[in-house]
């Protein structure tokens, strides 16, 4: 066997064949202090708040040859609830349409329960409207997939979504509108 071949870590244990020398207690202090203070965005619940599939058109989808418009909007919200929990919704409306008549209308909003701990006051707001949506999103993103084929469509599979790029666009908008002069 090599030597050292046969190590796993763990955090700060070791597991290996080789004896490591004992930590001492000050060390041992230090790092219960450091995982105390470790950032950390815990999920308690994530579940479906309103989901809607629309098909006007049911049946008919597959006349013509021509692929369906698809338009794609998304919203991100959060608020604070009791116990130190915050409330993160992504919602996610998908609009079909073909020669401006609907084919279908997807509407999904998926909502999680997170604690956020180790973070200043100051970027919990960051962590809740970019950081839980992007937890949130690979469930929410299989629920259209599933809405869309469950309505006799191909699934429905939503690109990656930036969070913190859609953060900071609002956060710019939320400051040009407090700039802007009042008429």
């Amino acid at each position: 066997m090599v030597d050292g071949a046969n190590k796993l870590v763990l955090g700060r244990h070791i597991l290996s064949d080789k004896k490591e020398p004992a930590a001492d207690a000050d060390q041992s202090k230090q790092t219960t202090a450091e995982t105390t203070q470790r950032r950390r965005i815990i999920s308690h619940s994530q579940h479906i708040k309103d989901l809607s599939f629309e098909n006007p058109g049911a049946g008919e989808q597959f006349t013509t040859g021509n692929p369906p418009k698809i338009d794609i909007a998304v919203n991100v919200t959060g608020r604070s609830l009791a116990d130190n929990q915050q409330e993160a919704e992504l919602s996610i409306t998908a609009k079909a349409a073909l020669n401006d008549k609907p084919v279908f209308v997807v509407e999904l909003t998926y909502s999680g329960r997170f604690s956020i701990t180790g973070l200043p006051a100051e970027q919990i707001e960051p962590a809740l409207l970019i950081e839980c949506p992007r937890l949130l999103f690979p469930f929410a993103r299989r629920i259209i997939a599933d809405c869309c084929r469950d309505g006799g469509y191909p699934p429905l599979m939503l690109e990656p979504i930036d969070f913190a790029q859609m953060y900071m666009n609002r956060k710019r908008e939320q400051n040009a509108s407090t700039s802007a002069p009042q008429k």
